[in-house]
């Protein structure tokens, strides 16, 4: 029976103490998924590692060939356990952009004070970030307010800063008691690698004792014990200690051959140990902070490497529920660093859009300082904006930033030059309206109203193109300047109440010529008709002006009639057009825009003159040309009456010309 029960006790140590059941396979699942491990049949996990993604994400186990990660070993040393509760190792997470500079200090007094310095280093970079971009805010702002009061900026000397001298040092003692720390930890770990060595070489001697079983064994266990409580050694050190470890561990169950009894109370001890472990695991999954959790998730998994074999039967269950809680664990902090990194990106979106809204400001004109005001406005609404974002992701942070920055410097930079310039451009736009002014005043008592009228509209048009005045200057110059054109426009109106009746009665006068017109009957005398006509055509443009809405009616209806009376006479054509032609400018004459149209008429004349010219000589020629060919009589001819016609077409239009030029 004794031999039965020892090669049992020896069968169930190897399954705790060979790489392929338990040592080796706690350490290499450390570096698989939650997935991977669930689908392997092995004993152990430790959670998986994510990729640093933000820079409030801490670092992870890598967990290859039971290798632990930089930041696994500093959490396992003992020390800062035993100094501070678990949940008082690290600071509350919190918002530094709401707090001053003074506030800032303060808060990183405390953190350097309260927690461990390796479990501060996100705080203090993000303070130190905030801090250095609120000291530089303040200091673009005093520079600012030193320029707007008048001052040349070459002449600002920033005072000093006591408050920075005071944080540099502060951060000073941050960077010292982390180097401090750091070396501490290496030396520290130097001295456990040295320990666990002394009891593996314990472990050894066990072998040579000639004491009781339980007494040995019970040697044995204090040697695990002190395994257990010494701390973390160096990582490339870390996969042969564990080997060395494990195999005179099991050199020393091969040897002693502990009996059945111990063993099963061993193995009962390590199943409550590692039942304990799934509980507390499974207690974390209502741990608030998925970071604390995870952190906390990696001790359970060294601990339950350390732990000795549980009985065959309770082994694959206890595993399932302690990896089915780090498979959750590991999940809950995938996703609140999914989450994180989906929300510095929205970040980075939101200052991306600030950034090119602020841009599109600098691609404005603005010409006037009410419009500088309300844009200035909007780029501090922008700044405020810009502080209630959180941060963006780590690698575009610092250049969102600048980019912002350097989009409202570049803003206030141009805003300053304006003023700068402003009140001589000032004092140049009041000169030019006084000018205007003088202007204005010296047409006031002009009676050649369109004219005048048009010139008012001109210098108005003006004034409004010329900018602002000094605002000591700017109501008297405008009240000058309106004076001046109210008592020409007040003439103008004045005189314009009492032309209607006046040119009602040229309507009358107007009607009753037509009605004379309309009445005259033509004689066989045609030299003499043709008198009385132009003497209608005299008689009707010495009467003045006719109501607006009566005037292309009654123009129209004499235009026509006239023509028709010389259309009847015996005449030339020459005289017949020229009248129409009278007649037509006559009735341009009382439209707004005769000399536009008569100017027009003008050049098509003088169009059709050079053509004519052009075309004779180019007869003339053709005529030379065909009295040399014989049978050319009949082209002659044609010719000839197209040179005759042209010639005479040629009189017609200069003597237009001539009744153009009487006109004018």
């Amino acid at each position: 029976m004794e031999a039965n029960e020892l090669n049992k006790s020896s069968e169930e140590r190897t399954n705790l103490n060979t790489g392929n059941q338990s040592g080796n396979t706690e350490q290499t699942t450390e570096q698989q998924s939650p997935e991977e491990v669930k689908n392997s049949g092995q004993e152990d996990q430790t959670p998986k590692r994510e990729e640093n993604k933000s820079e409030n994400q801490p670092e992870e186990v890598s967990g290859a060939d039971g290798q632990e990660s930089e930041t696994t070993k500093l959490e396992n040393s003992e020390e800062p356990e035993k100094k501070l509760p678990q949940e008082n190792l690290y600071p509350e997470e919190m918002d530094y952009t709401s707090l001053s500079r003074e506030q800032l200090i303060e808060k990183f007094k405390d953190n350097l004070n309260k927690y461990p310095v390796s479990n501060i280093k996100t705080h203090a970079e993000a303070i130190r970030l905030i801090f250095e971009n609120k000291t530089k805010e303040e200091e673009v702002a005093a520079k600012q307010k030193f320029i707007e009061s008048g001052e040349p900026e070459e002449s600002f000397d920033p005072q000093p800063d006591f408050l920075q001298k005071d944080f540099a040092g502060l951060f000073a003692e941050y960077r010292n008691k982390r180097d401090e720390e750091r070396l501490s930890q290496e030396n520290e770990k130097e001295k456990n690698l040295k320990d666990k060595y002394e009891v593996i070489e314990g472990i050894k001697d066990l072998i040579n004792r000639q004491e009781s079983l339980n007494d040995t064994f019970q040697e044995f266990r204090t040697l695990q014990q002190k395994w257990r409580d010494i701390g973390p050694v160096p990582q490339n050190k870390l996969h042969d200690l564990w080997e060395t470890f494990h195999l005179h561990v099991e050199n020393f169950y091969n040897y002693i051959k502990i009996n059945n009894e111990l063993r099963d109370l061993d193995l009962k001890k390590n199943y409550e140990s590692k039942l304990a472990l799934c509980e507390k695991a499974e207690t974390l999954l209502l741990e608030p902070s998925p970071v604390k959790a995870f952190k906390t998730l990696q001790k359970y998994h060294d601990q339950w490497r350390e732990i000795g074999p549980v009985p065959r039967d309770k082994k694959d269950e206890l595993w399932d529920r302690f990896k089915a809680a780090t498979s959750k664990i590991n999940q809950r902090q995938h996703e609140h660093f999914e989450s994180l990194k989906n929300q510095l990106h929205k970040n980075l979106e939101a200052k991306i859009e600030l950034c090119e809204k602020a841009e599109a400001l600098l691609q404005q004109e603005i010409t006037s300082p009410r419009e500088w005001e309300n844009k200035s406005k909007q780029l501090i609404d922008l700044q405020q904006i810009w502080k209630t974002i959180g941060f963006a992701p780590k690698k575009d942070n610092n250049l969102v930033y600048d980019r912002f920055r350097k989009a409202c410097d570049e803003f206030f930079n141009r805003k300053r030059d304006f003023f700068k310039n402003y009140k001589d451009e000032q004092q140049n736009n009041l000169q030019l309206k006084t000018e205007l002014c003088i202007q204005a005043e010296a047409m006031k008592e002009s009676n050649d109203w369109k004219k005048t009228t048009e010139e008012y509209i001109r210098i108005q048009k003006k004034w409004k193109e010329i900018g602002p005045v000094p605002r000591k200057q700017s109501d008297a110059i405008w009240k000058r300047f309106r004076e001046a054109c109210d008592y020409f426009f007040n003439r103008k109106s004045k005189f314009f109440n009492n032309i209607d009746a006046e040119q009602d009665e040229n309507l009358n006068k107007k009607e009753a010529i037509i009605k004379e017109l309309q009445d005259f009957e033509l004689q066989d005398d045609s030299e003499k008709c043709f008198a009385v006509l132009q003497d209608f055509q005299r008689r009707w443009s010495e009467v003045g002006f006719v109501p607006i809405k009566d005037k292309d009616r009654i123009n129209q209806d004499f235009r026509n009639l006239i023509n028709q009376k010389f259309d009847h006479l015996n005449l030339d054509e020459v005289n017949k057009n020229l009248q129409k032609f009278r007649n037509k400018l006559e009735n341009w004459k009382s439209n707004d825009q005769f000399n536009e149209k008569i100017g027009q008429e003008r050049n098509k004349i003088m169009l059709k003159l050079k053509q004519l010219e052009s075309d004779i000589v180019l007869w003339e020629n053709n005529i030379g040309f065909f009295t040399k060919s014989k049978n050319s009589e009949a082209l002659v001819r044609d010719f000839k009456h197209k040179i005759e016609n042209g010639k005479r077409n040629i009189e017609l239009l200069n003597k237009k010309l001539d009744l153009i030029d009487e006109m004018l």
